[in-house]
């Protein structure tokens, strides 16, 4: 039992409370009368309603308990007269205000009764909304008249609603709430509301009235057991919200709207069915978060029977049965009794007129052109890059490259639209940002040509402006990856002297300093990358370490990296070593992709075709977006795009590098003016043909090494035609000389073409070759020399008197020819018939070798102390050079068939 001292006090400490609450209500409602203007001043105004209905059944208990305490009792009558003398001022006006009010801040269809706008679209734009929203009506029960008067709640970018239903009184709460989205989807433009419903009892959802806003994307059912999906969407969200209008300078999403005058992000409104019972305490911290943060970013909640704690404005609805309720605007003592609504049909009419009209705005279904810009290359890449790839209920969805995001991962299993997402996001950013902003390095390790179209070809001489390299069918040219990571590492050495001479760290800051250098962001995309780790070889350990550089460094220089692949749960190289992928903060998965998100993710799993999840938060659940990604790569999308920006901009062609087919001797650019003798293309990101110096030095010979006969005799014709280019005709000599006779007809031909060019030939087919040339002349010769090891049956012959064989003086050609400007190129089948004719320490004479099918381990001897890792392929070669190579390059022989 309380004492009476404690009694007392309590009794005191209530009392001035109550005293306080009606002086400040009495305040408020005296200042509202006189300027009622803003929105805080509206509120307020709202909450002096509150006050003011508190009624005397809660009130005057208290009187018993003041009796006998005089002093006291003055205090309690001076309450009541206060009380009564703001009645008698509040009452008589106060509906017609109230009345007044709801008419000036919810205008239009926010505040007049449901047939004045049910079943009309609306054409508001949404720079600004509506600051309360009809419910219903109410009474002060209190009052000598009981005249009813208008009851409007905040909602878009000012609070939240919580409704607590009575028992028995579900009905009434979803006519409550669907006639409240309703009023709200009919005041705005189509498509500037979204409203997403989740309802723990309900698989198909409730509200059917509103079904069909779905077939437009206005309406979002979810699953009712992945409620932790629904909250992670709007927490990831609201946090892109707030960095956009960070970026634009604002604090708010309303704030953006407002400068612009129209909405440029929709409104997200939350439906939440519970049972009354707390949610789980992860879901229930999330739903607080969402709560607290989402006004700002344009998220509000309708909460019914969810419990929702007041960290941030919220107004409540409590029905005591279906027919009694309170609501927080108005306080205790005020009945509130919701609108009628509309019959259902007219309901489901209005949600098909407001979805139709959004569906005939956007004509047909998304495609590719709805991700294009009215005017190409209007924006710059000095902070980021961004372009949009797809669409979440119709609004763009963005992928952004810079600082935060430097590196994207993608993957997802064949058949998926991991192709067609790539030329989404290649043609998003190469629609708006000129090559002068944006540079593009493109690699195609599997068995197809998905970027072969963005290079000019002879069908489409188009070719993609931004791009600068194209590989494709790379399958088996491990070595072209590695040449281009090379390149990027050299690339990214030299931004980096050149901000450390301008005292900056990062690339726009470089590009601050030094407006007249040429500082593009560079994308370089490189699908299946995995292929490049698929051996336990030197390019693999070397392509780790340069990849993993590259990641690490590239964010602050402008360089980005975009790693494609089916799976990377095979990439056995980076086992361990998680440096690239926390560096790919960026991260899209297709339907059913693996691996990619983390691993409490699961959103892919449930993907539909032509969508992907992007992610610009490492893949953890809340920084999900799924985002439909229109058609990219059939006839008349990017083909159309790549036209039209070739057409724009005039950038030199990218150089193409095809892994299945050999290039063109005639095209090679080095052969427009050859300095010595071609040898094939080496596989590297400048695509340069593979050369030697022929100084007049001892070893300026070179030996062509194999079986494989059409790539051998592709070599030595790549080497006469571009000596034979290389010199003025009639300066230089040739000897062709071939002992096969299979091989006759193409060599006398090659012999033939030399001297209709003008040159002098010595053409030999049989013993004639044993006769050689002296290993000096009176200017230059080059011998090419064709299966060498076949001419062996007449140079092995000793004639009297000396009996030297003619291979003895072949030894001395080889050795003493190139200091007199005789230079040797010799085809032997085998690195051993190669020992035979050089006999011992003859190999010195030998100053470079291309080898074809020949083992790695048998070209070690001949290789000065190198070891050779090198597994014959197809059309492909290794060419090293004593004098210049540490490693050899792998080369492709040149088509000069069809070059003639």
């Amino acid at each position: 039992m309380l004492g009476k001292g404690e009694r007392r006090q309590r009794a005191l400490d209530a009392l001035d409370e109550l005293r306080k609450a009606l002086r400040l209500a009495l305040g408020a409602a005296r200042a509202k009368r006189q300027n009622a203007q803003t929105t805080k001043d509206q509120l307020e105004f709202e909450q002096s309603v509150m006050q003011l209905g508190l009624s005397r059944a809660r009130l005057d208990p208290h009187i018993t308990e003041l009796r006998g305490q005089p002093a006291l009792a003055r205090t309690w009558d001076k309450v009541i007269a206060e009380r009564d003398e703001l009645y008698r001022d509040w009452h008589p006006e106060g509906p017609g205000k109230l009345r007044a009010l709801v008419a000036e801040v919810a205008r239009g269809g926010a505040g007049s009764p449901w047939p004045d706008w049910l079943g009309k679209v609306g054409t508001d734009a949404g720079g600004t909304a509506p600051e309360l929203w009809r419910v219903g009506t109410a009474v002060v029960e209190e009052a000598p008249v009981q005249e009813e008067f208008p009851v409007a709640v905040p909602l878009l970018d000012r609070a939240h609603l919580r409704v607590n239903s009575a028992q028995d009184g579900r009905s009434v709460v979803d006519s409550l709430v669907e006639s409240l989205l309703l009023r709200v989807m009919s005041y705005f433009r189509p498509g500037l509301v979204k409203v997403h419903l989740w309802d723990i009892g309900h698989l198909t959802g409730s509200l059917p009235n509103l079904q069909p806003l779905t077939a437009a994307g206005l309406l979002t059912i979810h699953d009712p057991t992945r409620l932790d999906d629904l909250l992670a969407d709007m927490a990831g969200h609201i946090r892109r919200v707030h960095a956009k209008a960070m970026r634009e300078g604002e604090t708010s999403l309303r704030s953006v709207c407002v400068a612009k005058g129209e909405r440029v992000e929709p409104w997200r409104v939350v439906v939440l069915f519970g049972n009354g019972e707390r949610l789980p305490d992860e879901q229930q911290r999330e739903l607080q978060r969402v709560a607290r943060t989402g006004i700002d970013a344009g998220v509000s909640l309708i909460c019914v029977d969810v419990p929702l704690s007041a960290n941030s404005p919220l107004e409540t609805i409590v029905f005591a049965d279906p027919q009694n309720a309170t609501t927080s605007m108005t306080g205790p003592g005020v009945r509130f009794r919701p609108d009628d609504a509309p019959d259902a049909s007219l309901a489901s009419r209005a949600a098909t007129a407001i979805a139709q009209d959004l569906i005939a705005r956007r004509g047909k279904p998304r495609t590719f052109d709805d991700l294009l810009p009215a005017r190409p290359g209007m924006l710059s890449s000095h902070d980021e890059l961004r372009a949009p790839v797809g669409f979440a209920e119709g609004v763009p969805v963005e992928v952004v490259l810079g600082d935060a995001t430097p590196h994207a991962l993608i993957a997802g299993p064949s058949g998926s639209g991991k192709t067609n997402f790539l030329y989404a996001m290649l043609g998003g950013l190469a629609a708006r940002y000129a090559p002068s902003e944006l540079e593009l390095y493109l690699l195609d390790f599997k068995e197809g040509v998905s970027f072969a179209g963005l290079a000019p070809g002879r069908k489409d001489p188009s070719w993609l402006p931004q791009a600068r390299l194209v590989g494709v069918n790379v399958n088996t040219d491990r070595e072209f990856g590695l040449a281009l990571l090379r390149f990027l590492t050299q690339e990214l050495a030299r931004r980096a002297d050149a901000a450390k001479r301008q005292e900056v760290t990062k690339l726009a800051e470089l590009r601050e300093a030094d407006p007249e250098g040429h500082w593009p962001r560079i994308v370089a995309v490189i699908d299946e990358f995995q292929a490049l780790f698929g051996g336990r070889d030197r390019i693999t350990q070397q392509a780790t370490v340069l990849l993993e550089d590259v990641a690490r460094r590239g964010r602050s220089q402008g360089i980005h990296l975009v790693l494609a692949s089916q799976d990377i749960a095979g990439i056995e190289a980076f086992w361990g070593k998680p440096a690239v992928f926390e560096q790919c903060t960026l991260r899209i998965a297709m339907p059913k992709a693996k691996r990619v998100l983390s691993e409490t993710n699961n959103a892919a799993f449930s993907l539909p075709r032509w969508h992907a999840v992007i992610n610009h938060d490492s893949g953890v659940p809340h920084g999900n977006q799924v985002a439909h990604v229109p058609d990219a790569s059939a006839k008349g999308t990017f083909d159309r795009l790549q036209t039209r920006l070739w057409e724009t901009w005039q950038s030199a062609a990218p150089k193409l590098f095809d892994g299945a087919h050999q290039p063109l001797l005639a095209d090679a650019p080095d052969f427009a003016e050859p300095v010595g003798p071609l040898l094939g293309q080496v596989i590297d990101v400048a695509c340069r043909a593979a050369t030697m110096d022929l100084d007049a030095v001892p070893g300026r010979n070179l030996a062509v090494i194999g079986t494989a006969t059409a790539d051998a005799l592709s070599i030595m014709e790549s080497i006469t035609y571009s000596l034979a280019r290389k010199h003025d005709a009639g300066s230089v000599d040739f000897s062709i000389w071939c002992a096969v006779p299979a091989l006759q007809e193409r060599v006398t031909r090659l012999a033939k073409i030399l001297a209709a060019i003008g040159h002098s030939v010595d053409h030999r087919t049989d013993e004639q070759i044993a006769t050689l040339v002296p290993a000096s002349g009176e200017r230059p010769r080059y011998i090419l020399f064709f299966a060498v090891d076949a001419a062996h049956q007449w140079l092995e012959r000793k004639e009297p008197p000396a009996m030297r064989s003619k291979l003895d003086d072949l030894r001395a050609l080889l050795k003493n020819g190139p200091a007199n400007h005789v230079h040797t190129f010799g085809w032997w089948r085998g690195v051993g018939r190669m020992k035979d004719t050089l006999g011992f320490g003859g190999v010195d004479d030998i100053g470079a070798w291309v080898a074809l099918d020949v083992q790695g381990a048998e070209l070690n001897a001949i290789a000065a102390g190198q070891i050779i890792d090198w597994s014959p392929r197809p059309k492909r070669a290794i060419f090293f050079d004593k004098s210049t190579h540490s490693t050899p390059d792998v080369i492709i022989p040149f088509d000069t068939v069809e070059s003639e």
